[in-house]
């Protein structure tokens, strides 16, 4: 319906609906296969989506720099925010399923850190959040990361937090803003990234910041 009514108006557009990030990935127009649909879950997991949006939000008023806003990626269903620090970075390698490799190589031009909430997937079966370096820098795996229940993953070659530890913790925010905080820090110190320049207090997420008259 969408499409002919764009058609109707002169809007012709092409949409390639094969899915992204996942391998194998079945055509959406062809998928007879993923029809299951649970309210509750699926509530839950907006309810999940707006406490992390949220934190997610404050924790980028800490950056001064190029800085995405907190986004959906609908291919990997995870909420991110990345930071840049304005250095070129080595080509990516690109093999992302269902991705161009331009596409890729495009978004990993410069070097990131980057962090969010995903719901888990393949060997990491439980919700999580993530904060990874590209590229990363020595030293970054092996960095003191907060709080303790965060842990380095070799397989996905980033550090992740469950979500059930942030949610059974007496002050989650804090623990959440602890994890993306540390991480960070751990990828701009073994990045020898300019923190001065890049980074401020933490403040209100669409409120200005307070400047130093002086």
């Amino acid at each position: 319906m969408l499409m002919a009514e764009l058609c109707k108006a002169g809007v012709h557009v092409k949409i390639d609906d094969h899915p992204c990030e996942i391998p194998d990935a079945i055509p959406f127009s062809r998928d007879r296969v993923h029809a299951a649909y649970d309210r509750d879950f699926a509530h839950r997991f907006w309810k999940a989506l707006l406490q992390a949006d949220r934190v997610l939000k404050q924790f980028r008023t800490g950056f001064i720099g190029k800085c995405s806003p907190v986004h959906f990626f609908w291919g990997s269903f995870d909420l991110a925010v990345t930071r840049f620090s304005g250095r070129r970075a080595p080509q990516h390698a690109g093999g992302v399923p269902g991705l161009p490799d331009a596409v890729v190589r495009e978004a990993y031009s410069h070097e990131v850190s980057s962090a969010g909430f995903w719901p888990g997937s393949g060997s990491i079966d439980y919700p999580a959040f993530y904060s990874y370096a590209y590229p990363q820098p020595k030293g970054f795996r092996t960095s003191a990361i907060k709080p303790g229940s965060a842990f380095f993953s070799t397989e996905l070659q980033e550090f992740l937090l469950p979500y059930d530890a942030v949610r059974t913790d007496h002050d989650p925010d804090a623990a959440l803003l602890a994890f993306l905080q540390s991480t960070h820090e751990a990828a701009a110190k073994n990045g020898d990234r300019d923190r001065s320049a890049l980074e401020r207090p933490l403040g209100a997420p669409g409120a200005p910041p307070q400047l130093d008259a002086t």
